[in-house]
């Protein structure tokens, strides 16, 4: 039915379909599209008569599909749009994972609600899942697996998996449990496709399986999957009972959703990300870092009013002060970055911590050496061969790109000692701190030198 279209094409056609309410070619077409595909048609249908009529067309596991792969406030729209009974069908065809990702970001009374009206077997599932602390790892998995018992035969789990498979999270790992329910062993789909039919699952297992605990942290559990490059990891409690499993595109998201916090974070615009955001909202996220900034910015004022004195005598001190300022500021924001990103990603021990400081602290000077032998050779050139100026100027920068790279390190590694996100160290909040550095320690040595500069 479907011809080779480019994808425009396809949508144009759906849409064409869906407007002379040709509901078998409609949904035949629909069906042929990836689900991505079909998620992102739905994105650009902006009629609500059309989209009325998709409701009526599809089945509640077809809208489960497109409802879950869309973002929370498109999903409150066909949430909105539908009929209730057809909604909490929708949600009943959807994987426990997906729908309480949904429910966290409603109201109390709207959760209880919806729980009590969904299949009590599956609304079990998500009041688990919701139990958990959020961003943890039993608040990130599903519960729809399927587990093994060490007794099986091959051909008996085949068997299973033709059944229950298709209402699976995943099958290409199993996961074996004893009668209490432990996980005792892992199984891959390639073991049991690849194995006699009449072995027992105890003879092909192995019983080295890498799992998270429901309260682990998901940026630990995201570093777990990467590091071991699995499919999906199971997710026990403390008597290593198998409760769920969290699978890679749940990773996927989780990664996106921490580098975005942590830009966030960085640049002072933490929940302000959001393209769709109205320009309100973004003003009153990123107003109080701008507050609190201007309020370190004042730090900044004072320190050069204690120095007016030397200011007066010697006015173009003044003219470097930005650029002692915006070499600190910016060489402390690379340091952050750096250690900020080590910190995510958990690619260094407790060990490799003074070795990175030093490492900075190094790369700091060797960077101030070369602005300062710069800087030092422009000031001679340009003003009448100024060189106690050039050697002021030039031993600032110097020392002032050696701290910043330190600040910039050791203040992320304060914060995370905490277990605070390392994140909110923000960019403007570090250059600020070395701004105020940087101006002390040009002050000083100025001072300190004012009858060699007059």
């Amino acid at each position: 039915m479907m011809r080779k279209l480019n994808k425009q094409n396809q949508f144009n056609q759906l849409n064409e379909y869906l407007g002379h309410e040709k509901e078998d070619a409609f949904r035949e077409s629909l069906m042929a599209l990836h689900i991505q595909d079909r998620v992102e048609w739905f994105q650009n249908l902006d009629s609500p008569q059309m989209r009325k009529m998709v409701y009526k067309y599809l089945t509640a596991k077809q809208l489960a599909n497109i409802f879950q792969g869309l973002k929370q406030e498109e999903q409150i729209q066909m949430m909105q749009e539908m009929n209730r009974e057809q909604w909490i069908a929708t949600l009943n065809e959807m994987a426990s994972d997906d729908v309480s990702d949904f429910l966290n970001d409603l109201e109390e009374s709207q959760v209880v609600s919806v729980l009590n009206e969904m299949d009590a077997k599956m609304a079990s599932r998500v009041k688990q899942i919701l139990e958990y602390e959020f961003e943890s790892a039993g608040s990130l998995m599903a519960t729809e697996y399927i587990s093994l018992k060490t007794t099986e035969t091959i051909s008996k789990v085949m068997e299973r998996l033709r059944e229950e498979g298709p209402d699976a999270e995943t099958i290409y790992y199993l996961y074996v449990t004893d009668e209490a329910g432990k996980l005792t062993g892992v199984i891959s789909l390639r073991d049991l496709i690849t194995s006699d039919p009449a072995q027992t699952i105890s003879e092909i297992m192995s019983d080295r399986v890498v799992s998270v605990h429901v309260s682990q942290d998901q940026e630990e559990v995201a570093r777990l999957i990467q590091k071991y490059d699995f499919l999906a990891a199971p997710v026990v409690k403390d008597d290593d009972e198998l409760v769920g499993i969290i699978t890679v595109d749940d990773i996927l998201d989780v990664i996106e959703e921490e580098m975005t916090e942590d830009i966030g974070e960085i640049s002072a615009t933490r929940g302000a990300t959001d393209p769709n955001m109205s320009a309100i909202d973004a003003a009153k996220k990123r107003a109080p870092w701008i507050v609190m900034l201007m309020f370190l910015g004042l730090i900044t004022a004072e320190v050069i009013g204690q120095f007016e004195e030397t200011l007066e005598q010697i006015v173009l001190l003044a003219a470097f002060i930005p650029l002692i300022m915006d070499s600190a500021g910016n060489t402390g924001t690379q340091s952050l970055a750096v250690m900020v990103r080590n910190l995510a990603i958990g690619s260094f021990e407790r060990k490799d911590i003074w070795k990175v400081l030093r490492r900075e602290l190094f790369a700091g000077m060797m960077i101030g050496v070369g602005s300062a032998t710069t800087l030092a050779l422009l000031i001679v050139i340009f003003y009448e061969q100024n060189l106690i100026l050039a050697g002021v100027v030039g031993t600032s920068i110097f020392l002032s790109l050696s701290i910043a790279t330190v600040i910039g390190s050791f203040i992320p590694l304060i914060i995370n000692k905490f277990k605070i996100d390392p994140a909110v160290a923000s960019g403007p909040f570090i250059t600020t701190i070395n701004d105020i550095l940087g101006l002390l320690i040009y002050f000083t040595i100025a001072t300190s030198m004012i009858d060699y500069l007059l």
